[in-house]
């Protein structure tokens, strides 16, 4: 089923994001992951691609094997690295055979090793001619990425937004936001998104925090900032795994119950390959249903609050 068509069905969707393992102990645990999550029945999962496309034949077969065995909706990231234009349509009739409905278009980073972005010879530069050239010959379902705190290599935000509305109107049908740790700016860039008429649904994407030195190098490689409260909060608690567990789902808890609140179209879970945080989070949320007693019923674009500050705990 295509995520756009999820999406204008009502109610807020829930979706985890994966990565394709490296070891055949990866590999267990991730299908040991998606079994666990499989109950919470989510609207989708996605499965990326590695560093420069590294992982570009285990993506669409952990997606075909999800769609097959989990009976789930899975959508395979697809990038433009170190690939021809030929070789871009060969995933994608690849895709299409396979019964894929969805792709994430994404420019991707360089490979492993490499800092500066380098277009392949015979291939793309931007996500948007990737938008391109899926929309001219394919019926996928596109969905791309955008980021709340900008770019890391963006030239300014106002850059960053145009590049995104381009991006849009070329046949993007949903975006799924860079992971944020502070839900103003979330609110803030969805402000500005719409101002700029991007019109299409921005689903949040959260990580839950389980280790504060993973989660500091994620946002530092990402560009994504953590809250001076929060980041005080996860030293206190470095050394105690289980406390920083306990916090870290009880902070990503109060975050999503906040942006569902306030009128965001589901939460894109960031899982890491691992299922306990997101599993509790989600139930929680399904439990109490935050969407149905709104926050701020008149735009989601001006909430009076946030959680970039959380209070101290023991």
């Amino acid at each position: 089923m295509r995520i756009d068509d999820i999406l204008s069905s009502g109610g807020p969707v829930f979706s985890f994001e994966f990565f394709p393992p490296k070891t055949e102990t990866g590999e267990r645990n991730l299908y040991a992951a998606l079994a666990e999550l499989q109950p919470l029945e989510p609207s989708f999962v996605s499965v990326t691609y590695g560093a420069g496309g590294s992982t570009r034949e285990k993506t669409i077969e952990i997606v075909k094997r999800i769609r097959e065995r989990y009976g789930l909706e899975a959508m395979a990231h697809f990038t433009c690295v170190g690939a021809t234009v030929p070789e871009l349509h060969q995933t994608l009739q690849e895709m299409e055979r396979a019964g894929i409905d969805n792709v994430l278009a994404l420019r991707g980073d360089p490979p492993a090793g490499e800092q500066a972005w380098t277009k392949t010879e015979g291939g793309l530069e931007y996500s948007r001619e990737l938008v391109e050239l899926i929309t001219a010959d394919y019926p996928f379902a596109i969905g791309a990425a955008c980021f709340p705190e900008t770019h890391i290599h963006a030239d300014s935000p106002e850059a960053d937004l145009a590049h995104l509305a381009e991006k849009v109107a070329a046949g993007v049908d949903f975006l799924i936001t860079q992971l944020f740790f502070d839900n103003s700016r979330y609110f803030d860039f969805l402000a500005r998104a719409r101002r700029a008429g991007i019109q299409a649904p921005i689903i949040p994407g959260i990580m839950p925090i389980t280790h504060a030195g993973q989660v500091e190098r994620m946002a530092k490689m990402c560009g994504s900032s953590i809250p001076e409260g929060l980041r005080r909060e996860l030293h206190v608690r470095a050394d105690h795994p289980e406390a920083m567990l306990d916090f870290g789902v009880a902070y990503a808890t109060l975050q999503c119950a906040e942006l569902l609140a306030a009128g965001a179209p589901g939460i894109h879970f960031y899982t890491l390959n691992r299922s306990p945080a997101t599993r509790a989070i989600v139930s929680a949320l399904k439990l109490t249903k935050p969407w149905e007693r709104a926050i701020y019923p008149a735009s989601i674009s001006s909430p009076s609050a946030s959680l970039g500050e959380p209070s101290a705990a023991s």
